[in-house]
């Protein structure tokens, strides 16, 4: 079974919505385990605000240029959860259809390597709930944006996680991993 793995970042008041944040602190380091995570992967989830900020940016990228991950992001098959995207136009994407718990399942039954996704909101909350979530993967940004944040609109959103693994980075990003814990 292939595993789905959550990247997100965030800032240190939980905000996880455009993440230009991050530019300052992407260096070789992040470079190397963004890379890691996305050659383990040959398919990505996303939910649909996820998708519609990824496909404004992506397509309009290098993909000659490998540095910038866009041959990557733009070649890779992605599947939406969505209720109203009909006519994605960033290539090679689906629509998941009918219900999200047994779309993904059924997806993570097929063969291949792990399934990314990106960003964390309704739908991870729905996966995590239903156990198809086996790690997420934080990376913490020494930056404070204020305002609303990640827990805002997941008010009902109740999981507990194991620490599986950290990496710290010379620029004070630290990439922390963790498991969903089952109940019981």
């Amino acid at each position: 079974m292939r595993k789905l793995i959550n990247s997100t970042y965030i800032t240190l008041d939980g905000h996880i919505e455009n993440p230009m944040f991050t530019m300052d602190y992407f260096d070789e380091e992040a470079g190397a385990v963004a890379g890691a995570i996305t050659e383990a992967a040959d398919a990505m989830l996303m939910g649909r605000a996820t998708y519609d900020g990824m496909s404004q940016a992506w397509p309009n990228r290098d993909e000659n240029d490998p540095s910038t991950g866009a041959a990557y992001f733009n070649n890779v098959k992605k599947y939406v959860a969505s209720t109203t995207l009909t006519d994605p136009t960033w290539k090679n994407t689906e629509v998941l259809q009918g219900d999200l718990v047994e779309a993904v399942t059924a997806l993570k039954a097929t063969e291949g390597k792990d399934i990314i996704q990106y960003g964390y909101g309704s739908v991870t909350d729905q996966l995590v709930k239903a156990g198809l979530v086996d790690e997420v993967i934080f990376w913490i940004h020494p930056v404070l944006v204020g305002g609303p944040s990640l827990t805002s609109p997941l008010q009902d959103a109740a999981a507990t996680f194991e620490l599986i693994g950290t990496k710290v980075f010379g620029n004070g990003v630290i990439v922390a991993t963790y498991r969903p814990k089952t109940a019981g």
